[in-house]
C-alpha cells in the first residue's frame, strides 16, 4: 500500500466520522424549527414567568447586532480583526497573518532540517503556525477578559454613587473611565468618545459589548436600556446587578476550585501519550524512526495527534462550566 492510497483511506476515514457526527446531532433545520416552536410554546403559555422570560429572551435578541455571523463579525476577515482588538493590543489582521505565515515556515525548515521528511515537516510547521498564534490570541483575551470582569463590579458601584449623589449618567460614566484602572477604565473611556462624536448612550455601550463579548458587561447594556425604556431607580437597580456579578465572580470560582482535580487529570491524559513518545524516541531513537520515514506512519502519527488534540478540547469543554 503506497502512500496516496493511505492518504485516501484516511480522507475516507475522516468523512465518515464526520457524517456520521452531522447525522447523530442533527440539521439545522431541525434545531431551528425546534428553536421557534419552544419560543411560541412560551409566548402563549399562561404561566406569569414564562411570558416575562420569553420577553427578556427577545429583549436581548432585539439588541444583538444582525449582520455578525462569525465570532462577533459579518466575515471571517473581521472576525479576526475582532479577535485580535479584544486582545486590547495594537496588532493588525496583516501581521497576525506574516507572523503565523513566518511561524510556519520557519518551522518547517527547521523540522525538514531534523527529520529530512518533507510531508511531516510541512504538516507540522502548519499546525503549530496556525495553532500557536491562535492560542496566544485567544490566552491574552481570557487575560483581559478577566482583568476586566475582576474591576467591572468596582466601577458599576462607582457608577451607582455618581448616580446617587446627583449626577447624569454621561458624567458618572466618565468618571469611571478616569478612576477605574485597567481595560474597564479604557472601555468606559472609548463609550464617553462615541457619545461625544454624536452617538446615543444605548448605541454606544451596544458598540462596546459587541467588541468585548462578555456577559457581564451585556447584562450591563441590557440593564440600561430596559431602564431608559421603563423607568424606575437606576442606582438601585445597578446596585444590584454590582451584587450579582459579585455573585457570579464567587461562583465561579467555586466552580475552578471543585473541578480543578478533573482539569489536573485532562491535562495528564492529554500529555501522557506525548511524553511517553518522546521518552520512546530518546530511548530507541531507531524504534521510532519509522515515524520520520515511513509514509504511512507518518499519516497515521499525524492522524493521531488530531485526534488526540480533539480528545484534549472536549475533555477542556467538559471541565469548563459555564454559569
Amino acid at each position: 500500500m503506497d502512500f496516496f492510497q493511505t492518504l485516501l483511506i484516511t480522507l475516507v476515514i475522516f468523512a465518515v466520522l464526520v457524517l456520521g457526527y452531522s447525522v447523530i446531532a442533527g440539521s439545522g433545520a431541525t434545531k431551528a424549527q425546534k428553536r421557534r416552536m419552544e419560543s411560541v410554546r412560551h409566548r402563549h403559555s399562561e404561566s406569569l414567568d414564562a411570558k416575562v422570560d420569553a420577553q427578556f429572551k427577545r429583549a436581548i435578541a432585539a439588541r444583538k447586532p444582525k449582520t455578525y455571523r462569525v465570532a462577533g463579525s459579518g466575515s471571517r476577515t473581521e472576525a479576526l480583526a475582532m479577535r485580535l482588538n479584544r486582545t486590547g493590543k495594537d496588532w493588525t489582521v496583516s501581521q497576525y497573518i506574516y507572523a503565523s505565515i513566518g511561524l510556519a515556515l520557519a518551522v518547517t525548515v527547521v523540522m525538514f532540517v531534523l527529520t529530512k521528511s518533507a510531508l511531516l515537516s510541512a504538516g507540522v510547521g502548519l499546525f503549530l503556525g496556525a495553532g500557536l498564534p491562535h492560542l496566544v490570541v485567544g490566552s491574552l483575551i481570557n487575560k483581559r477578559t478577566n482583568a476586566f470582569v475582576s474591576k467591572f463590579p468596582d466601577g458599576i458601584e462607582l457608577l451607582v454613587r455618581g448616580l446617587r449623589s446627583g449626577l447624569p449618567v454621561t458624567e458618572t460614566l466618565a468618571i469611571v473611565s478616569t478612576e477605574v484602572p485597567g481595560p474597564v477604565g479604557f472601555e468606559f473611556k472609548a463609550v464617553i468618545d462615541r457619545i461625544k462624536v454624536g452617538k446615543t448612550m444605548e448605541d454606544a455601550l451596544q458598540d462596546t459589548a459587541d467588541k468585548l463579548g462578555i456577559p457581564e458587561f451585556n447584562f450591563f447594556t441590557i440593564t440600561l436600556a430596559i431602564q431608559r425604556e421603563t423607568g424606575g431607580n437606576l442606582a438601585e437597580t445597578l446596585s444590584n446587578l454590582a451584587n450579582v456579578l459579585r455573585q457570579r465572580a464567587q461562583m465561579k470560582l467555586k466552580i475552578r476550585a471543585m473541578s480543578a482535580e478533573s482539569k489536573a487529570s485532562a491535562y495528564i491524559v492529554g500529555s501522557l501519550p506525548f511524553l511517553v513518545f518522546g521518552m520512546i524516541l530518546y530511548i530507541n531513537p531507531e524504534y521510532m524512526s519509522g515515524f520520520f520515514n515511513d509514509d504511512r506512519l507518518i499519516v497515521t502519527g499525524l492522524g493521531a495527534g488530531v485526534w488526540m488534540a480533539i480528545g484534549v478540547a472536549m475533555m477542556a469543554k467538559m471541565v469548563n462550566f459555564e454559569i
